[in-house]
């Protein structure tokens, strides 16, 4: 007898927001709308109007960014969920989510409701917002150079490698003026371009740490449930499979590197075959392209990619 498909789904971080993300969901599907009445029942302001009407200055601040694409995210989950008497989805064997996807990921993995994850969302956008102000800082993408020459130009210039997304494409993240110098260093040493990202601070750095101490005492008072789906952890990818764990990889991961390459190539050694992206934008349906050209990837960002899942997915 075949080996049955095994599945991941994987929710995207923050970049892929953008105005009018959302609305026909909120349009055509009930599981939807009620997910972003809750939200702004939750928040205390009508995050959806941000996300249907903008203005685009606004969705774009990291304070509203951030729950904003877990609201998506969450809500082409749950309307994915409700197509075909419940058969929308095939079940997964793994979540992950890169950077704040990851809070999308422990919400799908029963560790906390909708309500708290997009309020630890809206919290943490806050509070890495406010750790950027205090030493300006910032991101690049950084294409064309290995691991290992960006890991020198990071050593000499005081930054620090972000996110290893992809082969070929590795971010990088530190002080301002670290950041430039890195970024000219990077290009020097071969780097085929170098894209500076739309972020108000140098997040996944020690740069971050007012924002860990911040959020640790925010999650003091929230009672975490252990995962019904193993939530393969950005800094280490491995799977979480405890209320403890995620709370540590939480903090862990606003101060240190998120290994999405290793995090895909992990679930797929397992037998994973086929990703699910839940949310707005293609970005991470690219990414694992670049990593595995072998396995199925599904994008489910909007209303006519939910009606196409039952088919697709089977």
């Amino acid at each position: 007898m075949a080996e049955p498909m095994k599945v991941a789904y994987v929710f995207p971080g923050q970049g892929s927001q953008w105005v009018g993300m959302g609305r026909d969901l909120y349009q055509n599907f009930d599981s939807a709308k009620a997910i972003f009445d809750e939200a702004d029942e939750a928040l205390g302001f009508s995050l959806s109007k941000l996300c249907f009407d903008g203005p685009e200055d606004e969705l774009l601040q990291t304070i509203n960014a951030q729950p904003a694409i877990v609201t998506v995210s969450f809500a082409c989950l749950e309307a994915t969920r409700s197509v075909g008497a419940g058969n929308g989805l095939p079940p997964a064997s793994f979540v992950a989510g890169h950077s704040l996807g990851e809070y999308m990921a422990l919400a799908a993995a029963g560790v906390l409701n909708f309500a708290t994850t997009v309020y630890l969302a809206r919290e943490r956008g806050r509070l890495m917002h406010e750790a950027g102000q205090i030493i300006p800082g910032g991101m690049a993408a950084i294409i064309g150079l290995d691991e290992s020459l960006l890991t020198g130009v990071c050593a000499e210039t005081g930054t620090r490698i972000a996110n290893i997304n992809c082969p070929g494409q590795i971010v990088i993240s530190g002080a301002e003026e670290n950041l430039v110098q890195a970024v000219d260093l990077a290009k020097a040493r071969g780097a085929y371009r170098a894209i500076r990202l739309q972020v108000s601070g140098a997040f996944h750095t020690p740069l971050m740490q007012p924002a860990v101490d911040g959020m640790a005492e925010i999650m003091s008072s929230i009672t975490f449930h252990h995962p019904i789906i193993p939530i393969v952890a950005n800094t280490t990818a491995q799977p979480l499979t405890t209320a403890e764990s995620v709370k540590e990889e939480l903090l862990r991961q606003l101060c240190n590197c998120v290994q999405w390459q290793r995090s895909i190539e992990y679930m797929v050694s397992d037998g994973v075959s086929t990703f699910i992206e839940l949310g707005p934008g293609r970005v991470l349906a690219g990414l694992i392209k670049r990593i595995d050209r072998n396995v199925k990837i599904l994008n489910i960002g909007d209303a006519d990619t939910i009606r196409n899942i039952t088919t697709e997915a089977g």
